[in-house]
């Protein structure tokens, strides 16, 4: 029986440190797009009602059957309109509902992240794309991933300068694109520097910290700044090696691949690119989930990624990640829990068993 974590209005007394009893039941309603009633509930404290829908990941939706659906189609590379066709639904409802899918599933990947092994191994690289337009918008997307499990533990896409051959006809384009939208900062390097942060977090208790790499030349000072010289081993590869098994860096040029494949946006010839960088950071999260919590690590085996770190007992389902509300941190509910467990209690109560 589901019991409120918390009372969901932030001005309440009971948002953040919830008594054992702060509601009580008050009935329950009839939702059109269900077919179960719903149990609501009112606070003891600030007398607003609330309801077991206000917890979940599609509160409000219209249509939340069709959530998990959209979902696996964009996580197996189909576009947002062919998606569209698929489901019956506009475009704009198909793009909004995306969006509020994406960022959810942000909040879920960096709540039910835990801590790496003692010695963590990284693999670390950057791949180029754009927004909008090849010649003028170009991005880079660095990504960082535990080596052994292929877990993706961030990426994110930054801008930079268009660089390549200068026609006079890509000039004039470049120009036009700065006089549209500003003159295009490289902001790569902060990027990266967030991205290796991200790993640093997770690495807290690691004695010793493996980093795989290309050369560049910015890559060991940003390192040695996130990790601690002390503790990290920094490899570095020639990235024209040939990427076969033997090389050093093929685990995240295996990544980048299927990120290309599984993708749209990725590819190097498609119309399904983002017009702009921050749909593009989205769907970057959406493909984190569905690599790290619901698809195998390979097709040998049967855990994801976050089962064979130790962050979750088993895959979940696109209908589980899309569960609960993830806005609350640690404090939201598990996706796992039917009763309202927090993630924080629910990894209390794993620890407490081992």
């Amino acid at each position: 029986m589901f019991k409120p974590p918390r009372c969901p209005y932030r001005p309440c007394s009971q948002h953040k440190s919830p008594a054992r009893k702060f509601c009580i039941r008050h009935g329950t309603y009839a939702p059109r797009c269900r077919s179960r009633r719903v149990q609501r509930f009112r606070c003891l404290s600030c007398k607003r009602t609330f309801s077991r829908q206000t917890f979940r990941a599609d509160y409000r939706d219209q249509k939340p059957h069709l959530n998990a659906v959209l979902f696996t189609m964009i996580a197996s590379g189909i576009g947002i309109r062919q998606s569209a066709r698929n489901l019956g639904l506009t475009l704009r409802c198909t793009e909004l509902k995306l969006r509020k899918i994406g960022r959810h599933l942000r909040r879920l990947n960096l709540n039910l992240q835990g801590q790496l092994p003692a010695e963590a191994k990284l693999h670390f690289d950057e791949i180029e794309t754009y927004e909008g337009q090849r010649n003028t918008r170009p991005l880079s997307v660095p990504i960082l991933i535990e080596s052994e499990t292929r877990f993706i533990i961030w990426a994110e896409s930054a801008t930079i300068r268009p660089r390549g051959t200068m026609t006079k006809k890509r000039l004039k384009a470049i120009a036009d694109a700065e006089k549209r939208h500003g003159i295009r900062k490289d902001r790569s390097r902060r990027s990266v520097r967030r991205t290796l942060q991200r790993g640093a977090k997770l690495a807290r208790t690691s004695r010793t910290v493996l980093l795989n790499t290309d050369e560049k030349l910015s890559y060991p000072s940003i390192a040695n700044r996130t990790y601690g010289k002390a503790r990290l081993s920094h490899q570095k590869t020639n990235s024209k090696l040939a990427r076969w098994t033997w090389n050093p860096l093929f685990a995240i040029n295996s990544e980048e691949a299927i990120m290309r494949d599984l993708m749209g946006r990725l590819r190097r010839e498609s119309w399904l690119v983002s017009k702009k960088r921050r749909f593009l950071d989205l769907a970057l999260q959406l493909h984190a989930t569905y690599r790290n919590i619901v698809r195998k690590r390979f097709n040998r085996d049967e855990e994801s990624p976050a089962q064979l770190l130790g962050f979750l007992p088993r895959r979940l389902s696109p209908t589980e990640v899309l569960s609960w509300r993830q806005d609350w941190q640690e404090q939201s509910v598990h996706p796992l829990s039917m009763r309202g467990v927090t993630i924080a209690d629910w990894n209390s109560q794993v620890a407490a068993a081992a």
